[in-house]
């Protein structure tokens, strides 16, 4: 079911809703460049076992709103989690991969709004993204700017990104993902303003806040890698698992950084066991 979602300032964060509303809460918060379609498998299948899911577009990503200030730090997607969850008047359980994840950490690390969160999934993120594995993917996300003149074109540009992972045969899906604007070509679903600040973003101090909410994490937490991971490196997993010192972690082989449409099967299974435990 669509939902619409309004931030404390009154503009739209689009959501897809799944299962019945009295069970358990679950709230996906995806990467930077994706939209609430990369859960949908998952979040399906999480509901009929039992959960309530909320999966949404951040703000500049798919259908919610696109900043014309070009207001997307952490911070600013701290607060619209923040509205969505004081709406709706119930802890969640939060799960949120790269861009999502640390939005969702910046949240339960705020002693004064830790009470909207029942527990929290980091999924291949942690304080202090790999520098490296991080400028690949804003290069992956400023590339194409003249869009793609159709979607096997958009495809093909995806696998030579992702070469590990198989082709998909069948290519409605990229249309969540990509606008086809007036000039009949396609672009990403996401506000171009959202990685103008990309060398701010390889400054440590911007994340720094990270580090600060990390340390008052108390909910049971979940710190998910992909084993071909280039975002959370072993040495960035051991120091986030050395602040959160009782995060469970689980990792999993043959996914690189998103983890869910690599190995969709083992992560859901993943995600549903942590879940069940905790709820």
């Amino acid at each position: 079911m669509y939902k619409v979602f309004k931030n404390h300032e009154g503009n739209d964060i689009a959501a897809s809703v799944f299962g019945k509303e009295p069970d358990p809460l679950v709230v996906f918060l995806h990467g930077g460049g994706q939209t609430r379609f990369a859960w949908e498998d998952v979040a399906k299948n999480i509901s009929e076992r039992g959960f309530f899911v909320i999966t949404y577009d951040l703000r500049g990503h798919g259908d919610s709103f696109w900043s014309q200030e070009g207001k997307y730090t952490i911070s600013d997607h701290k607060e619209d989690l923040r509205s969505i969850l004081e709406s709706i008047n119930r802890p969640a359980n939060l799960v949120g991969a790269s861009l999502g994840g640390m939005t969702s950490l910046l949240l339960v690390g705020d002693g004064k709004l830790s009470n909207l969160c029942k527990t929290l999934t980091m999924v291949d993120i942690g304080v202090y993204p790999n520098q490296e594995g991080s400028e690949k993917i804003l290069d992956f996300m400023s590339s194409a700017e003249k869009g793609f003149s159709s979607l096997e074109e958009a495809a093909h540009h995806i696998s030579k990104f992702l070469p590990h992972r198989e082709k998909p045969k069948d290519l409605s899906g990229l249309h969540k993902n990509l606008r086809k604007r007036e000039d009949n070509r396609f672009y990403w679903h996401w506000d171009p303003k959202f990685i103008k600040d990309r060398q701010r973003r390889n400054n440590t101090d911007y994340f720094r806040p990270l580090e600060v909410a990390a340390k008052n994490v108390e909910k049971p937490t979940l710190l998910i890698r992909g084993a071909l991971s280039d975002v959370l490196t072993e040495e960035d997993k051991n120091f986030f698992l050395s602040i959160v010192q009782h995060a469970e972690f689980e990792e999993i082989k043959d996914a690189a950084h998103m983890v869910a449409g690599d190995k969709n099967d083992i992560f859901q299974a993943t995600i549903y066991s942590f879940l069940e435990k905790h709820n």
